[in-house]
């Protein structure tokens, strides 16, 4: 009896695509658990209406974050149609690339956008109001400068990873069976 084919890369992004939902998921709990704590403040109006300034960046962070989440599961379609489809493996060399492209697309990713969400609450002074260190909101636009390294930073780690998973995946794709 055979043993059943499976994608092995196809999986490993799947189950990487889940765990980021789940982060969003929780992300999207703790921001509304935020908001019914802080009965003084409605958070979400305040960073809607404050779109011009810091808080775009926690908009934008999020949104990322969720189109991250979906890149994730579509790159695991890529794998499947080279792993199942096509009846590549992925070995050697091209496995690094692999992994790099894991590693990459799942902490660069969400390495950044949490950044870029937690800038726009640092910056738009709602994390002051939701830790209680402060009782008004005061946007700090010159903090937003700290972020900008660490997000450039895993910026170029997420980069690197879709760089080396599009080398694997060309590679893997043309080689001859």
């Amino acid at each position: 009896m055979q043993g059943i084919a499976k994608s092995v890369w196809s999986n490993r992004f799947i189950i990487a695509a889940i765990v980021q939902g789940a982060v969003t998921t929780g992300l999207t709990l703790v921001i509304v658990a935020a908001q019914m704590l802080t009965s003084g403040t409605n958070i979400i109006q305040f960073l809607s209406l404050s779109f011009e300034g810091p808080a775009k960046w926690f908009f934008l962070g999020y949104i990322f974050y969720l189109i991250l989440v979906v890149a994730i599961a579509v790159t695991a379609v890529f794998y499947n149609h080279l792993e199942m489809g096509m009846g590549r493996q992925i070995r050697g060399f091209r496995s690094v690339l692999a992994w790099i492209h894991f590693v990459g697309m799942n902490v660069g990713g969400a390495a950044t956008t949490i950044a870029m969400i937690f800038a726009g609450l640092a910056g738009s002074g709602i994390l002051g109001v939701i830790l209680g260190g402060s009782d008004s909101l005061q946007p700090n636009v010159a903090i937003m400068e700290q972020f900008i390294p660490i997000i450039a930073a895993f910026t170029g780690l997420l980069s690197i990873g879709v760089f080396a998973g599009g080398l694997a995946y060309i590679t893997t794709y043309l080689r001859k069976k």
